[in-house]
């Protein structure tokens, strides 16, 4: 029980941030396109990447030095992309969250969402690498699993859903400016510290 609930705990402290997949997920929640097929993807991909760092796999950090650098190099050329994109959108303005409005088809729906959550380094550097190494100290780190897992449906079902509380606010441009506005400034945040990290010194 007690290692279930610190699963929990620490799974959804960690995906609990803003950040580019939270942001889609907020973004289809507000316009209420493909919620359930979205929040489906994210919550199963975090499953499957719990379940390979507590089973293990956030050893072969350690066993390959060079894969870090590699997944943070490749990450933050993602996210400064995915950022310029939300600036841009920013600055064009014009967008209003209406019953109806198109934002993509489910096929693409889906692929930008596991774009966002496989492309994404800190899936790997904290979910896989950190919970595997903190389910390490449980003798139960089936149970720890489980409760970072249940975090992880828990908050993205609730993100997805619960948006819907938001679509007034964002019927109105300047919301969605703001919106946009702020992934890109997490995104090249995010970005930055990466590439920080791969410094001479790291």
């Amino acid at each position: 029980m007690q290692a279930g609930l610190a699963g929990f705990a620490l799974g959804f402290s960690l995906i609990l941030a803003i950040g580019a997949q939270n942001a889609f997920v907020l973004r289809q929640g507000l316009r209420g396109e493909h919620v359930l097929a979205v929040v489906l993807v994210c919550a199963v991909s975090d499953a499957v990447l719990i379940a390979a760092g507590v089973a293990g796999f956030g050893a072969l950090t350690a066993m390959v030095p060079g894969l870090e650098r590699v997944m943070r190099y490749g990450g933050a050329a993602f996210l400064l992309v995915y950022g310029a994109r939300a600036f841009r959108a920013a600055w064009r303005g014009g967008a209003v969250l209406e019953a109806g409005a198109g934002a993509g088809g489910l096929r693409r729906a889906v692929l930008t969402c596991l774009a966002l959550t496989w492309l994404n380094p800190h899936v790997y550097l904290d979910t896989v690498v950190l919970l595997g190494a903190v389910s390490a100290q449980y003798s139960d780190r089936l149970a720890f699993g489980v409760g970072a897992v249940a975090a992880s449906f828990t908050f993205f079902f609730a993100l997805g859903y619960g948006a819907r509380l938001l679509a007034p606010l964002f019927r109105r441009p300047a919301s969605w400016r703001l919106l946009d506005a702020g992934v890109g400034a997490v995104m090249w945040a995010i970005a930055w510290a990466l590439l920080a990290d791969c410094g001479p010194g790291s």
